[in-house]
């Protein structure tokens, strides 16, 4: 069952107090590495001020959503040259996926010009096939960047029960414990059950990236930030990140009697590879 971006803002509106996101400053020298003896004052503005301060208010609008903007900006003007397709590879790593960039040039193209779509596409699937991968472990920090709840450390205590790596951060302790799990691309947690004897289960809210969520015996859910899923006690299930993006659900433990969790077999590379 999904439930939608409501229970996503009501759920900030009672935690967002206790996490704010912080300014991260970006650090940028392209304009002094090609223009600083010849025109130093552009170096200045382009590194200083469009990244330095405008960039870096990303804890106003995320990298990944400034990309964004960029992008269709520079696609509505035609520019298709080494500096959109710089933006191209700066959205990627701040988490754009292939099928969100295909959907939004799409959108664009009815308002900017199918001729100035095609020639997007061109440069952006060279982008997204090529060799670097920009979904790699190193891009963690480039992707925290984009989320207001950190990223924790290393899983360590449950990574038997993962494929691949995730990370912990413990965001409420008392009350209703909520913590934010972070997946690497491509990682996932074994199938398993929560019990109680009475009440329990577990509400995830996703809060960055791309996911999934699987019932036993049924299809997968794709989740994506807003989304959020009510797991019963008893529901064999697993969850966890897309091959191509990185994933962050709130865990949120529903209070009950004698809870547990139940371990099982990894979901298998071959099931896994079915996905989307």
């Amino acid at each position: 069952m999904k439930v939608k971006v409501i229970l996503w803002v009501l759920l900030l509106t009672l935690i967002f107090p206790i996490m704010v996101k912080a300014q991260v400053k970006i650090q940028q020298s392209a304009g002094r590495d090609a223009l600083g003896d010849f025109a130093p004052e552009f170096a200045h503005l382009n590194d200083d001020i469009l990244f330095g301060e405008v960039w870096s208010r990303n804890d106003l609008l995320s990298l990944r959503d400034r990309s964004i903007v960029t992008v269709v900006a520079l696609m509505s003007q035609g520019l298709t040259d080494s500096s959109f397709k710089y933006h191209l590879e700066s959205a990627k790593k701040n988490g754009v996926t292939k099928t969100e960039m295909a959907e939004i040039l799409t959108h664009a193209a009815f308002y900017a010009g199918w001729s100035k779509a095609w020639a997007a596409f061109r440069m952006a699937k060279e982008v997204w096939t090529s060799g670097a991968d920009s979904t790699a472990l190193s891009s963690l920090d480039t992707y925290a960047q984009t989320i207001i709840f950190p990223i924790g450390k290393p899983n360590d205590a449950y990574a038997k029960y993962f494929v691949g790596q995730s990370y912990l951060a413990p965001i409420v302790a008392g009350g209703v414990p909520i913590a934010n799990v972070t997946f690497e691309p491509g990682c996932r947690n074994n199938w398993h059950i929560h019990n109680a004897t009475k009440g329990g289960g577990q509400t995830l809210v996703c809060v960055g990236g791309r996911g999934y969520y699987q019932e036993w015996g049924k299809e997968p859910i794709e989740l994506l930030p807003g989304d959020a899923v009510y797991i019963p006690t008893g529901v064999k299930h697993w969850h966890g990140a897309a091959f191509d993006s990185w994933f962050s659900h709130l865990a949120i433990e529903v209070p009950g009697e004698n809870n547990s969790n139940e371990w099982l077999e990894p979901v298998s590379n071959e099931e896994y590879s079915k996905l989307k």
